[in-house]
Formats: structure tokens, C-alpha cells, sequence
């Protein structure tokens, strides 16, 4: 989960980074980036079956068959990149809400942070849904506030699961 955190931290510092560079361009990069995401959730969600994976399985899968989409139809990608980081974003705050209560439920003192990182995540999917015109005119700010806000929560979220994992084995 660090490893995905910190890619998506680094796909948002680029992307603020080369705002001139073409949209198509930008598309193949975030397709790249869903794909190994994709693939790296998944290899996470099968090594943790133990503890509540479905979720990680699902977000991986989908993940990873959005990257494949969009790498097989550029064209298509530019026009409805929106609603792919949007929506992926929507279903990836709605899991962490989900596992920031859990943690709750753990008795992880800062749950909260992930609350919040995941409810923010949440606003800016609506706003990427929302107006999906002024979000295409602005998806390259909109995109790179949204990958570092999903990748510091990702950073922390495997930090969190790193605190958990070793308190479970002194149990």
C-alpha cells in the first residue's frame, strides 16, 4: 500500500509539474497508473486475505480493467477521463470511510484522519462528477490535487495497517 501511496503522490506533484504537456499524454499516464495500481491491489488484497480483503480485491480489479480500457482507447480516455478518476475516486473514498471505522473499531487512536482524507476524496469525486465540462477544462489541477489527497491517504492507511498488523501478532 506504500508503494501505491507514494505513485500516486508522484503522479499528482507531476502533473501540477507539466501542465502544458498534451491531455493525451495525460491519459496514457493516469491508464498506466490505474493499471499498476490495479495490479498492486490486487497482489496486496491476496498476500492479506486474513483481515477484510474483499474490498482491496474489488478496488484492484476494477482498477486494474479501467487502466487496460484506457490504454486501449486514448480517444475515448481524453473525452471521459473525468468520470474514470471521478468514479474510481467516489468508490476508493467510500472503502476508506469504511476501513477509517474499522481502524475505529481496532482502537487506532487517529482514525480520524483517514476519515477525513477519505471525506475529502469523497467532495472532490462529486465536483469531478458533478461538471464534468469545467472538470475537463481543469482535470489537470483537479486530478493532481485529487492523486496526492488519495496518496497521502494510501501513505498513511499503510502506515495505520503496518501499526495494526504488529499489534494483532503480540496478541
Amino acid at each position: 500500500m506504500l508503494i501505491v501511496g507514494i505513485i500516486f503522490v508522484v503522479m499528482g506533484i507531476w502533473t501540477f509539474t507539466t501542465p502544458l504537456t498534451s491531455y493525451a499524454a495525460l491519459s496514457i499516464v493516469f491508464a498506466l497508473g490505474f493499471l499498476i495500481n490495479g495490479i498492486t491491489e490486487v497482489v496486496f488484497a491476496l498476500g492479506n486475505r486474513d483481515y477484510n480483503w474483499g474490498w482491496s480485491l474489488a478496488l484492484g480489479i476494477l482498477s486494474a480493467i479501467v487502466g487496460i480500457l484506457m490504454l486501449l482507447n486514448p480517444g475515448i480516455t481524453m473525452a471521459t477521463l473525468p468520470y474514470y478518476v471521478g468514479f474510481t475516486l467516489l468508490f476508493r473514498s467510500i472503502s476508506g470511510m469504511v476501513t477509517a471505522y474499522e481502524m475505529q473499531e481496532y482502537g487506532i487512536l487517529d482514525w480520524g484522519s483517514l476519515m477525513v482524507n477519505a471525506v475529502l476524496g469523497l467532495l472532490l469525486s462529486f465536483i469531478l462528477l458533478w461538471n464534468p465540462v469545467f472538470a475537463g477544462v481543469n482535470v489537470v489541477i483537479w486530478t493532481a490535487v485529487t492523486f496526492i489527497v488519495l496518496g497521502c491517504y494510501t501513505i498513511y492507511y499503510s502506515f495505520k495497517l503496518r501499526k495494526l498488523n504488529k499489534m494483532m501478532k503480540e496478541d
